[in-house]
């Protein structure tokens, strides 16, 4: 493991590098944004889908605030990679959860407020 994916697994969130690899980072500012895109896994469809044909069509990002470092406003960018299925007009993605339910707030975050564990 390179050193910048070390630095990169201690301010990220836990768990998160299992889904997501570290793109690179952008400073404007007091504000740090971290972006993370979605590893090139294929997703498990859904039984009804058979084994129809999948092609990768894009991303669709998401930010999310995250804890600031340093004084700076940090965002993290994830970059979720959408799927097309063969024969179906809808785009399917996986079910990765960056934040925590109800909330805008990435799950340790929310953890703090609401004093939970």
């Amino acid at each position: 493991m390179n050193k910048i994916q070390e630095l990169a697994e201690l301010l990220l969130p836990e768990g998160i590098l299992e889904y997501f690899e570290y793109v690179g980072y952008e400073k404007v500012n007091r504000e740090i944004t971290i972006t993370l895109e979605e590893k090139n896994v294929v997703p498990k469809l859904p039984e009804e889908y058979g084994e129809r044909k999948v092609r990768q069509k894009g991303f669709k990002e998401i930010r999310v605030d995250d804890f600031p470092v340093r004084g700076k406003k940090v965002k993290l960018l994830f970059r979720r990679r959408v799927w097309q299925i063969e024969g179906v007009s809808e785009l399917y993605k996986k079910e990765i959860l960056t934040t925590y339910p109800g909330t805008k707030l990435e799950k340790e975050f929310a953890f703090f407020f609401e004093g939970g564990d």
